[in-house]
């Protein structure tokens, strides 16, 4: 077999891996809240989620395109398909590692912050184009707190219009979380997928398989798939860490925070812009279990979870780098 398609074998399936891996990592951003308010069971939120991941996943290509040219410039690298495979290892690994540990950090930034690495580690600085890179980081960084604002002024909204409503609008707020749960496992699914598209099309283009940043329908449909049986097996650490360890939800909040979720995640899809659902997710339950009360959020937790943030991409840089320099010592 040509050497050359077993390295592209060798990126479909690490790709497909890491879509599987994010699945079940990010499956707790779709259904947490909706869970431990007992809005769904557990496992009727995970196949709800697993099927809505798998019809968004499919809608949509222009985070693919961006995940996957605005890093680096496939066609200008020198061991560009190795390049890919030595990033999803180390974006693997640390999803891994934080799903193993219960917190709730960001495939997103573990992906790009591999790539960039994996990237100055073959070609050096010079190689990254600076420019996409920081402006996905830019918004990387941006939209959680954008989610955080939205979701404080979304609770304080349902509060003054429920503000004299009787218990019961907790039953019917149950039986709305089940929508926002779908909105946000459809939304999920739009951006989520998409990156491990579009590594796979950045390995195409960069292995000469093809000339364009076009998504073949072949990797839709498997990272689609792929995505879908990872939210299948469920991620029940980060699910009880965003569920109940942050404040304690009830069906009002956990609508709240899945609606801003939701639409702030779609919102990115739209702009072909690769967000962080995990972040965005987190922010939005931070943002309105403030505004129900600041003392009721576990701002420790909070903080753990935030400090995960901000060391995942330079974290998942340096480790890359290294790696392609340990495989580029023994094999290149």
């Amino acid at each position: 077999m040509d050497h050359g398609l077993i390295l592209i074998i060798l990126v479909v399936v690490l790709a497909l891996a890491f879509d599987f891996i994010n699945g079940f990592h990010d499956t707790a951003n779709a259904i947490a809240t909706s869970v431990s308010t007992r809005a769904l069971s557990p496992r009727a939120a995970i196949w709800l989620a697993a099927s809505l991941n798998f019809v968004g996943a499919l809608t949509f290509t222009g985070v693919a395109k961006a995940i996957g040219g605005s890093v680096a410039d496939p066609t200008k690298l020198e061991h560009g398909v190795i390049i890919v495979i030595t990033a999803l290892i180390g974006a693997i690994i640390w999803n891994l590692a934080t799903w193993w540990f219960g917190i709730p950090s960001s495939s997103s930034h573990a992906l790009v912050g591999s790539l960039a690495g994996a990237v100055i580690g073959a070609a050096g600085l010079q190689g990254v184009n600076f420019g996409g890179f920081l402006k996905i980081v830019q918004g990387l960084i941006l939209s959680p707190i954008i989610a955080f604002g939205i979701g404080y002024l979304l609770m304080h909204l349902l509060r003054f219009l429920f503000a004299k409503a009787s218990p019961q609008v907790n039953k019917g707020f149950r039986s709305m979380q089940i929508v926002a749960a779908a909105f946000q496992s459809f939304s999920h699914g739009t951006n989520d997928a998409q990156k491990a598209m579009g590594i796979i099309t950045f390995a195409l283009v960069a292995g000469d398989f093809q000339q364009e940043m076009e998504v073949p329908l072949w990797v839709k449909l498997s990272a689609a798939a792929a995505m879908a049986l990872g939210t299948s097996v469920g991620g029940w650490k980060i699910i009880k860490t965003m569920g109940t360890k942050i404040f304690k939800i009830e069906p009002i909040n956990g609508f709240a925070a899945d609606l801003t979720s939701a639409s702030v995640i779609l919102s990115a899809t739209l702009i072909s812009f690769p967000a962080s659902t995990t972040h965005i997710s987190t922010s939005s339950i931070l943002g309105v279990g403030a505004a129900k009360r600041f003392s009721a959020v576990n701002w420790g937790m909070a903080g753990r979870i935030v400090s995960a943030w901000f060391i995942t991409i330079p974290i998942t840089m340096i480790f890359s780098a290294l790696l392609f320099k340990l495989v580029a010592l023994l094999f290149l």
